[in-house]
This record gives structure tokens, C-alpha cells and sequence, in this order.
């Protein structure tokens, strides 16, 4: 049987995530994902279908539509046509800055109603770079498997 203290921790994630969401305005949460990783660093459509674990076609989807909406450029690398380097707009900026502080207010109103909030923000933060080391670790397997040819 399942711990039902985890349970209750995985169903009170999928709820925070409900009420992030709601938060994102303008935004869907999966574009909001999309910008927030442009933002941080990942300049290719695959980088950040890797970071977010996302299929080429989801990305592609979302690129598409950010794109139109004037949230993000896409411009050409010299090295390879076919590559795109991903960045947000000034309206893209913006965007993501008001998602952001609408989703921090959210979240510290949850915190100031939580015993001890304070030390759950910080294990949110470890939590999220545990979420980032366990997908780099399938991308390093992925690339050894492709490798290997098998």
C-alpha cells in the first residue's frame, strides 16, 4: 500500500499546480514553462523540450504560438540553418515577469499559512533542482544508449 503522508504530498502538489496555473493569466501553464526556460538559458527549441521533458512536437507547438503572439523571436544560428535561437521579447519579458509576480504572491500566501514556510521554500528550490538532476541523468542515459546503438 502507499504512504498515504506521500499521497497526500503528491495530491497537494497537483493542487499547487492547479492554483499556479490560475495564476498565469494571460498564460497557459505549459507556456509559461516555455518562457521561463528560454529566460533561464535555453536558447534551442531542444534544449528546452530536454529541460522540460517535453516531446518536438509540443515544443514546436508552443514556439509556434509564442512566436505569433510576439512573446519570443526566433532567429537563425550562422552554424546551421535549421537551428533556431530561441529569446523573449520585451513583451515576452514582461509577460513572464506579471505571471511570475502573481504566481509569487500565490505561493507566499500559501507559505504565511504553512507551519514552518519559510524552510518549504527552501526545500521547493531543492526540490526543483532534484527535478533537474534526475532529467539530466535520463538525457546522459538516452546519449549513452544512442551511442552504444542499442
Amino acid at each position: 500500500m502507499t504512504d498515504p503522508t506521500s499521497v497526500a504530498a503528491v495530491r497537494a502538489l497537483a493542487r499547487a499546480s492547479r492554483l499556479l496555473e490560475r495564476a498565469s493569466g494571460e498564460l497557459n501553464l505549459a507556456h509559461y514553462r516555455v518562457l521561463s526556460a528560454i529566460a533561464s538559458g535555453d536558447e534551442r527549441a531542444s534544449w528546452v523540450a530536454a529541460r522540460l521533458a517535453l516531446g518536438k512536437p509540443t515544443i514546436s507547438a508552443a514556439v509556434d504560438s509564442l512566436s505569433q503572439r510576439g512573446l519570443i523571436t526566433r532567429t537563425p544560428t550562422a552554424e546551421d540553418q535549421r537551428v533556431a535561437v530561441l529569446r523573449l521579447t520585451a513583451k515576452g519579458r514582461a509577460a513572464l515577469d506579471g505571471v511570475e509576480t502573481e504566481m509569487v504572491a500565490r505561493l507566499q500566501d500559501l507559505l504565511a499559512r504553512t507551519p514552518g514556510g519559510e524552510n518549504l521554500l527552501d526545500s521547493l528550490v531543492w526540490l526543483g533542482k532534484a527535478i533537474d538532476d534526475r532529467l539530466a541523468g535520463k538525457r546522459h542515459q538516452f546519449a549513452e544508449k544512442n551511442r552504444s546503438g542499442r
